[in-house]
């Protein structure tokens, strides 16, 4: 049987994602296995274009790992016919043009989030792809995550009964950048760049509760800047003008309600960066990045409040811990492989560019309803 390659162009390969999750965690870790595996067993492998603004960057970062393809000029890397597919990890503010470009040279384009900066490009982006007749897609990671994967499992097999509610904690510290560097690019924290972490976290809750627990219906959230100046890469002193965290309340189909704490002002106290508390009827579960812990009604203690004694149980302990059950994968690379076999079979995408204008969508409100002190209904997109 024959082995095809896809040519793949990576804009943005210099960057903390394009890098670690995309080139080194998906790409290459796809090469090394020997490519994406098809039904039919045969194996499709990648060969990568990478694409930035730093030539030097780009050319240490190729010979790194081997790689003979890279440049700065994205419409060569475009006209090269042996690129199927174009992936964009670029700043949110500059990706959707280059979209536009890959779209217009016939490329299959996958995308970080979110694709566009407003809903009504995204979904112009969703219908040019239509048009070109090519696969799009974006990135919907944190599904393929392990602890979520579980918690998929326990929502198909009935475990919860009747969902009531989700509660979301997410974030870390994000130093100042003044006496420790900060762990993420300051054009996070500049809304003129496409910063803030509403446009950035909303877009992943959307895609989580709408495949997990049902199409978000109303939204009442607040965003806050809690550290007003930070300092960049250089070494200067910047006005912090994008939200660095967002409280938020998600009312869902069939009457869940959501709640969601984002942050890049808080300090860790939980198990993993980001937690989600199901309950149910019938049962409850903290998922998280790789874990899922479980409590049944059978098995749910009967604590009594008394402020005057002190707690005899440890109520962590009274949690089961669920089993693996499987191999899981790097989340990214998992949707990689997905993405693939999509493009091969010529078949359309789960998380197109309409699901990406649904979480743009989701922060859109979410940032009307901080700005306007009020609920906000959503109105369905499709």
């Amino acid at each position: 049987m024959t082995q095809p390659t896809l040519g793949v162009i990576l804009n943005g390969a210099t960057g903390r994602m394009g890098y670690r999750q995309h080139l080194v965690r998906s790409v290459l870790a796809i090469r090394e296995q020997g490519g994406v595996e098809l039904p039919d067993g045969r194996r499709v492998q990648l060969d990568p274009i990478l694409v930035g603004r730093n030539e030097t960057k780009l050319k240490e970062l190729a010979q790194r790992h081997g790689l003979e393809r890279w440049t700065t000029d994205l419409d060569n890397a475009l006209s090269d016919d042996t690129a199927t597919v174009y992936f964009d990890a670029q700043i949110t503010s500059a990706r959707e043009k280059a979209v536009r470009a890959a779209i217009a040279a016939g490329k299959h384009i996958y995308s970080e989030k979110p694709v566009a900066e407003s809903v009504a490009d995204a979904l112009a982006l969703g219908r040019l792809a239509d048009d070109a007749g090519v696969v799009h897609g974006v990135v919907h990671d944190k599904l393929f995550l392990p602890g979520l994967l579980k918690l998929r499992r326990l929502i198909d097999g009935g475990f919860f009964g009747r969902i009531l509610s989700v509660r979301g904690e997410f974030g870390y510290w994000v130093f100042e950048g003044d006496w420790q560097t900060a762990q993420r690019p300051s054009w996070n924290y500049r809304s003129e760049d496409g910063g803030g972490i509403v446009l950035d976290m909303f877009c992943h809750w959307n895609y989580v509760l709408e495949n997990l627990f049902g199409r978000v219906e109303a939204v009442t959230a607040r965003a806050v800047t809690h550290i007003p100046s930070r300092v960049d890469e250089q070494g200067l002193e910047y006005p912090a003008t994008a939200d660095d965290a967002a409280y938020g309340i998600f009312e869902l189909e069939n009457g869940i309600i959501a709640q969601i704490n984002s942050s890049w002002a808080v300090r860790v106290n939980r198990d993993e960066l980001v937690e989600f508390q199901v309950d149910g009827t019938e049962g409850s579960a903290v998922a998280g990045l790789r874990k899922c812990r479980v409590q049944h009604r059978s098995a749910t203690p009967k604590p009594v409040w008394n402020p005057d004694l002190p707690a005899t149980e440890q109520f962590r302990d009274q949690w089961a811990e669920v089993p693996d059950n499987a191999e899981f994968d790097n989340g990214f690379k998992a949707q990689w492989e997905v993405f693939v076999r999509d493009v091969v079979a010529g078949r359309p995408h789960a998380y197109d560019f309409y699901a990406a204008a649904r979480g743009i969508q989701l922060a859109e409100a979410g940032l009307a309803s901080s700005a306007e002190g009020r609920r906000i209904e959503m109105t369905p997109l499709g």
